[in-house]
């Protein structure tokens, strides 16, 4: 006999079967060219973010808030507000990073096989879905009036900076919210 543990479980995992209805290998392809067409009419993306990190090593999650602006195919600005302001910026051949408060910036070089490379990639991931088939094993599901695509990293380099990337789109193929998990269990 079933225990009611057991029971809450079969019913989770109907209700979430329910929700979500996996698209087959075809319909991500179509699904990715919606997306594509989408963005060749307005290639450049500006938004407002909040963003949420779950740190295991710190008891609450850190949030912020700010706007991103990207340009395809690697131009990006990101300004955070709040308590540890920040702009990122990136020509994608370098990324500068200013920190208002302490009035100091950093400057790295990028595409010589950097570490810095692999962060870039999962950031712009949602930005520019170019290639994006190359970089990443790509399954998607509708639901709840969304369309969610989950991306896992398959080079390497990527992988230790990235588990999963998640992207649920309205049904006007605009980003509404991101999901990161990082190898160590971060979001």
């Amino acid at each position: 006999m079933f225990n009611k543990s057991s029971l809450c479980l079969v019913l989770s995992l109907s209700a979430a079967i329910a929700h979500a209805a996996p698209l087959a290998p075809n319909d991500v392809k179509a699904l990715l060219d919606r997306i594509r067409e989408k963005r060749a009419s307005a290639p450049q993306v500006q938004a407002d973010f909040q963003e949420e990190k779950t740190i295991k090593m710190m008891n609450k999650p850190v949030v912020s808030s700010g706007k991103v602006w990207f340009q395809p195919p690697n131009k990006f600005r990101r300004e955070v507000k709040g308590s540890s302001p920040s702009v990122t910026v990136s020509d994608g051949q370098q990324l500068w990073i200013y920190y208002p408060k302490f009035n100091s910036a950093e400057n790295y070089q990028l595409g010589k096989r950097s570490p810095l490379d692999a962060g870039i990639a999962a950031l712009t991931a949602s930005l520019d879905l170019e290639g994006v088939e190359d970089r990443y094993n790509i399954t998607a599901a509708n639901e709840e009036g969304h369309h969610v695509l989950q991306l896992l990293p398959r080079a390497a380099s990527l992988k230790r900076m990235l588990q999963q990337f998640t992207l649920y789109l309205n049904e006007s193929m605009q980003v509404t919210r991101t999901e990161m998990l990082q190898p160590n269990g971060d979001r």
